[in-house]
């Protein structure tokens, strides 16, 4: 129950038997020129063995400015998990947007007040670190807005549902990384050695020192089961449930006043000539694979377009061999090529 979604020509979406279009491409209104690149990058999702395929991906060419991207991928959980994980996909992005943009004028307002000076002006717009700060504050404010839509669906119950975010927007030579929940973030660096992974984020488990410490804090329990006892998870205070392996998310709302939040972790990475490839894949992915064998799968792929699927049928056969007695978890991953 896979999709492959590549970049072509006629700019399709390549499902396979299936159908299901869990991972999708869309692009932006800046790609006119019919000699430009067609050929940035690939993504790929497929059910595990639970049902349902909880997980939902975009990948977004032109995404702000015509050398923009957006890659996102939003893992689900609870019984309502898939819907809350499509629901965000279609909606995030135009919400980062919106506010990064509203962000901008209302900034751009505050420099033509104080000062009239054109090269301050210039020097304040394109500075990498004022930039950021700009697309941190959109982050944070789109995924409150996020959540905030979520929680008042008359269709959907969302207390014990919701869904993981890892959102990478890349505006030229800046990443932007918007980080909810235990999906990963990874670059493709080439060193003298070869190429090396670089994790750009931090898997948000309740079993992180700060997490766990903010949840207590707010009376939320974390601890493991006797029959898992690798697996932290989130409990309310006087009740054995729901046991949430992350620390973050949309939705899941009985724990939004027990210290589960879904406030992103934003940071910045500028790219050098030396970055080559970017993926972010769901847990399932990296449950069974590491930084450096994804990142190794993917440098010796044929292709970008065969990339991400490429990762997808690595991790389900390490899931075969590791795992045989379990249940496989849903797998998805976009790669972008730098």
């Amino acid at each position: 129950m896979g999709i492959c979604a590549s970049i072509s020509s006629s700019s399709e979406i390549h499902d396979d038997t299936y159908g299901n279009e869990n991972a999708v491409f869309y692009r932006g209104i800046y790609n006119t020129n019919p000699n430009a690149s067609q050929r940035i990058g690939s993504t790929y999702s497929h059910a595990g063995s639970k049902g349902l395929n909880q997980d939902s991906a975009i990948l977004y060419q032109d995404y702000g400015i015509e050398d923009g991207a957006l890659c996102a991928v939003f893992d689900g959980h609870g019984i309502n998990g898939h819907i809350v994980s499509q629901l965000v996909r279609n909606r995030l992005p135009s919400l980062l947007l919106n506010q990064r943009n509203a962000i901008a004028k209302i900034n751009q307002s505050e420099i033509n007040t104080k000062q009239n000076d054109e090269k301050l002006e210039s020097d304040q717009q394109s500075s990498p670190t004022k930039n950021f700060l700009k697309w941190k504050e959109a982050c944070v404010s789109a995924f409150k807005v996020m959540d905030k839509e979520i929680k008042v669906l008359d269709t959907v119950d969302c207390s014990c549902s919701g869904t993981t975010a890892a959102v990478v927007i890349k505006q030229g030579e800046d990443l932007v990384i918007a980080n909810l929940g235990d999906s990963r973030a990874v670059l493709g660096t080439r060193t003298e050695d070869g190429i090396t992974a670089v994790q750009l984020t931090t898997d948000l488990k309740p079993g992180v020192f700060s997490e766990a410490e903010r949840i207590r804090k707010h009376n939320g329990r974390v601890l493991a089961l006797k029959e898992e006892p690798h697996i932290q998870r989130v409990w309310l205070p006087y009740d054995d449930s729901p046991g949430l392996a992350m620390s973050r998310a949309f939705g899941d709302f009985v724990l939004k006043n027990h210290g589960v939040i879904a406030i992103p972790d934003v940071t910045y990475h500028h790219l050098s000539p030396n970055d080559e490839f970017l993926i972010i894949a769901s847990d399932g992915v990296w449950d069974v694979l590491s930084n450096d064998n994804v990142v190794s799968i993917v440098s010796t792929a044929h292709n970008e377009e065969a990339a991400a699927k490429a990762v997808v049928d690595a991790a389900i056969e390490s899931w075969k061999q590791k795992f045989p007695n379990s249940k496989r978890d849903d797998c998805t991953v976009i790669c972008l090529s730098l």
